[in-house]
């Protein structure tokens, strides 16, 4: 979807390097599927080149508008479709992402499917914080949820918490079995792109 957004704007692979601070080199391996990037990389792209999100993985999808309906409040008619084990997925060190409803731009709410990777929160490094509110339940297996107001909570299937973002967290599977859980983030792109800080180049 990168080469397409590319295209689009008749930039070059140097030129979004300039944007984004990201090598020629790994924009090259995204662009060929070589080298995947994770969730805040991706936020980082898509502040410097000013689109949603969502872009990167739907490029061309059309925005759809509000449309008034008789004797109500205009009312947006969205709707999405995501059927089980699809969608958008990326991978990184930490979670596997799977990104329902990625049809759909300028959400309200941004859901996520998350297989854990990492057991330990050694392993799992800085912990993670955005702006908004997050609810998480946990589909499969078990895991530990960090943050770095409380103490780690022992999660299992059907659990579920909601928790402030900017809260620096992590999810650490626990058990045998493979650990999934559904995220939802309250926050929309442009709520979290003033956030961002600056990444380190992979």
């Amino acid at each position: 979807m990168l080469r397409q957004l590319r295209i689009e704007r008749k930039m070059t692979l140097a030129d979004v390097s300039r944007l984004t601070g990201l090598p020629v080199s790994t924009l090259s391996k995204v662009e060929t599927g070589k080298m995947p990037l994770n969730y805040s990389k991706l936020l980082r792209l898509s502040q410097s080149l000013d689109l949603d999100i969502t872009r990167l993985f739907a490029a061309g999808a059309p925005a759809r508008a509000l449309s008034p309906a008789r004797g109500t409040e205009p009312t947006s008619g969205r709707r999405s479709v995501t059927r089980a084990n699809h969608g958008p997925s990326i991978r990184t060190a930490t979670y596997d992402y799977i990104y329902p409803a990625a049809d759909l731009l300028r959400k309200s709410l941004n859901p996520m499917i998350l297989d854990v990777q990492v057991r330990s929160i050694e392993a799992f490094g800085e912990l993670m914080r955005h702006p908004g509110e997050e609810y998480a339940m946990v589909l499969e297996g078990q895991c530990d949820f960090h943050c770095d107001l409380y103490a780690p909570v022992a999660m299992e299937k059907g659990d579920s918490i909601y928790f402030d973002g900017m809260m620096g967290h992590a999810y650490v599977a626990t058990g045998d079995a493979p650990c999934r859980i559904l995220c939802v983030c309250s926050a929309g792109n442009e709520a979290l792109r003033p956030l961002l800080k600056p990444i380190e180049a992979i």
